[in-house]
């Protein structure tokens, strides 16, 4: 029996159904595609730290035996290609005690900002948890435990607002990058923080500088920092060191005091011996006497791997005027692990 073109048979029918299996094939390979490629242009990442030091604390000539929180946190990053040399980025970051599982009051009040990035640089909007000019200077050369935790640069202000924040970061030109940060006041009575930094890396030379504004746009005197570090890598041996000048301390005028710190580090395979020793001058303007501060750390670190490190310090702070921390000594042993 013979059919019409138009007609069907199940020769016909068989030969269609296997046509339409094959586009819907073809059309789920490519969702696949498309779907491992979004992916593979998009990432989120989970990272923390747990920071821990058992302690032998005295000040005012009593001793304490404590379990002490180093900064530990937990926090969510992510990168997204938007294409055409383009880059959306975040980062939320919440501190905690692993001694007690207390959470910070401010639960993402470490870090938490997005940002835009390119061929132009980068720009983030948010809470950048400290300031560009303390990472500049303290930070960089706090070598033995990430100033953290009572061993911490205790004679740093901290000055300014790193909430509510604008801020730009150049690219590298020749290892010169160049941040600068507005922290908006939203009320009178939090004023403006403005930081400019620069930091210069070239092998085993690191230098940075910074200056810094708080409390403009609000009355009252505004504190300024000024800041300038170096430091430099020789095989085994690492030393940095810092100068900070304050302008206005602690927002009254015409207060002005220099600090500097010196530390260094000599690594012996694993192991890592620091030392760390900074001095606050005198605050000029002031009727207080005594008012000059000294701290000293030495440590020992040593690193099981890249993520786990067992260590031990002693650090003192000479504080008689009690404007920083007041007088104290603590030895500690800690154990640190990043995930």
């Amino acid at each position: 029996m013979e059919t019409s073109e138009t007609g069907s048979s199940p020769q016909r029918n068989r030969q269609q159904r296997e046509v339409n299996m094959k586009r819907t094939i073809f059309v789920a390979a490519i969702a696949t595609l498309a779907a491992g490629s979004a992916l593979a242009q998009s990432s989120v990442t989970v990272y923390g730290r747990l920071n821990v030091t058992a302690e032998r604390f005295t000040a005012n000539k009593q001793t304490t035996y404590l379990l002490n929180n180093n900064a530990s946190r937990i926090g969510f990053k992510g990168v997204e290609d938007l294409g055409g040399g383009l880059q959306a980025s975040f980062l939320m970051e919440s501190g905690f005690s692993p001694d007690t599982g207390a959470a910070s009051a401010t639960f993402w009040g470490r870090e938490s900002w997005v940002a835009i990035g390119g061929a132009f640089g980068k720009v983030r909007l948010g809470n950048m948890g400290r300031t560009n000019a303390y990472f500049t200077t303290a930070d960089y050369i706090s070598m033995h435990n990430h100033d953290t935790g009572t061993s911490e640069d205790k004679l740093y202000l901290y000055p300014g607002r790193a909430t509510n924040m604008i801020a730009y970061t150049s690219p590298s030109l020749s290892g010169l990058v160049v941040d600068a940060q507005l922290s908006l006041s939203e009320t009178s009575q939090a004023g403006r923080t403005y930081v400019l930094t620069a930091n210069y890396d070239q092998g085993p030379l690191h230098l940075g500088g910074s200056y810094l504004q708080a409390g403009a746009g609000r009355p009252g005197a505004k504190e300024k920092e000024y800041g300038l570090r170096a430091l430099y890598e020789l095989g085994d041996f690492t030393v940095g060191a810092y100068y900070i000048r304050n302008d206005n301390v602690f927002g009254n005028n015409g207060w002005k005091r220099n600090a500097v710190r010196v530390s260094a580090m000599y690594t012996m395979g694993p192991g890592e011996l620091h030392v760390n020793v900074g001095k606050a001058y005198a605050i000029k303007g002031n009727a207080i006497t005594g008012d000059d501060a000294l701290q000293a750390t030495v440590g020992y670190n040593y690193n099981l791997s890249k993520r786990t490190k067992v260590y031990t310090y002693y650090t003192r702070v000479t504080d008689d005027a009690r404007l920083y921390t007041g007088k104290y000594g603590t030895l500690a042993a800690g154990i640190r692990h990043n995930f």
